[in-house]
């Protein structure tokens, strides 16, 4: 247990980093997981609307990297790693 006020102080943000950490993290996994299962749908259907639907998941997810690299939860090169392959699977249909 932390004997002193700076170390109480320490635990406290560490705590609370850690929530913000696991919600970008979470969002981020959830939010590609949704993607492309919405590809999927729309390479059988070539529909307008999945499209649209699939551009502003990416859009999502490409906002939810960037905020999270700007507040260090993922390292540059990593969102930027996220963010190709995201774009490369929607280029290739």
């Amino acid at each position: 247990m932390a004997n002193n006020k700076s170390a109480k102080k320490r635990i406290k943000i560490n705590k609370r980093n850690q929530l913000n950490n696991r919600f970008y993290k979470s969002s981020v996994k959830t939010l590609t997981k949704v993607f492309l299962k919405n590809l999927e749908t729309y390479k059988v259907s070539k529909s307008v609307d999945d499209k649209i639907k699939l551009e502003k998941i990416l859009n999502s997810l490409y906002s939810l990297l960037d905020k999270g690299t700007k507040k260090n939860v993922f390292h540059r090169n990593n969102a930027a790693r996220k963010k190709s392959k995201l774009a490369n699977s929607m280029k290739i249909i």
